[in-house]
């Protein structure tokens, strides 16, 4: 059996696709989260409950891991508009010391367009909007992108545009060139793919990229 992939955030949204594609390819997945604990079982299936937040349960779910896929997300509710946003920042800057002390140097990070300098590829309608709805989130995405791009670790940052929950398709695009960069729609079991693909085939390795459907 190899060496288990990691996934912060692995319960709910494109974490939890992430580890429904890691275990279709036959690889092991190690599901971090709150409620990891109730996870069906499953062949390849590491549940690890712990905090992201916790440095002691990120470096226990580390311990044997070969790559780390960060996928946490955060409900949206009614307050994100005002109420300053920290759970990225700092479970990165946890996750970072963890996996620079647990000697694991693959991490793939999920974040989003609107995020670090995928900003400046936003329309000024765009922007606006994204501003009033995701300012406070997205400011943190920044923090957590600064963080990642800052380690010596081998990372990927992932920032997929507007989500659907359409099926897979395969027939998304990995956009790399900041020029091509653009707005659009894309599965998260497309983003999820990417995600795995990124880790098995060492894809884009010190490099951000947008992820659409077209």
């Amino acid at each position: 059996m190899s060496a288990p992939i990691l996934v912060m955030g692995g319960t709910s949204g494109i974490g939890k696709l992430a580890v429904d594609e890691i275990l279709s390819r036959g690889l092991t997945a190690r599901a971090f989260g709150r409620s990891a604990a109730e996870m069906p079982a499953a062949a390849n299936l590491e549940p690890v409950a712990g905090d992201a937040l916790d440095a002691d349960d990120v470096q226990a779910a580390l311990t044997g891991s070969r790559a780390v896929i960060y996928a946490l997300g955060i409900k949206e509710r009614v307050a994100m508009l005002w109420q300053e946003e920290t759970l990225f920042s700092e479970s990165t800057r946890i996750l970072l010391q963890a996996m620079m002390a647990s000697q694991v140097r693959r991490l793939v990070a999920v974040t989003g367009f609107g995020a670090g300098r995928s900003k400046d590829a936003m329309s000024w309608v765009e922007k606006t909007g994204h501003a009033a709805v995701l300012g406070k989130p997205y400011a943190d995405k920044d923090r957590q992108e600064e963080l990642i791009v800052q380690s010596e670790l081998d990372w990927t940052i992932a920032r997929p545009v507007i989500l659907t929950n359409g099926r897979k398709s395969g027939r998304y695009k990995v956009l790399r060139d900041p020029a091509g960069w653009h707005n659009g729609l894309i599965s998260r079991a497309d983003v999820a793919s990417y995600l795995v693909d990124a880790v098995e085939q060492d894809l884009d390795i010190r490099g951000d990229v947008v992820l659409s459907r077209s």
